[in-house]
């Protein structure tokens, strides 16, 4: 297998600033311009992007809580997940509400605030 080894990267500053001296958009190069790249996926919201409605953290988070939720907790069903993006605050709010397997009890919900650790 051969592999594929790069060895530089550019990519145009989204905050499209300028030069200084050459007056053009500043370029991020090799680790900056990964790091910013992940950093724009990881925070774009649903529907931001108009050719791939889906794509987007909050999507992804619902889905990641939803598979956990399914795979190690068998004493609930009816699991429905919420999440709200604040980008604002570099957070999202999670509401998750399901029902109780066999006990007679009304819907359980709660929520809380997941906050970036780093």
């Amino acid at each position: 297998m051969v592999q594929r080894i790069s060895r530089a990267f550019k990519d145009i500053s989204l905050s499209f600033d300028r030069h200084p001296v050459t007056n053009d958009i500043l370029v991020l190069k090799n680790a900056d311009a990964i790091k910013k790249s992940v950093r724009n996926i990881v925070q774009t919201i649903p529907s931001e992007r108009f050719f791939n409605p889906i794509f987007g953290t909050a999507s992804l988070l619902e889905n990641q809580i939803l598979i956990a939720i399914e795979n190690y907790e068998p004493r609930v069903d009816n699991v429905q997940v919420d999440v709200d993006p604040r980008a604002d605050q570099n957070a999202f709010e999670i509401t998750i509400s399901f029902n109780i397997v066999g006990q007679e009890v009304p819907p359980q919900q709660f929520s809380f605030i997941l906050e970036a650790t780093r």
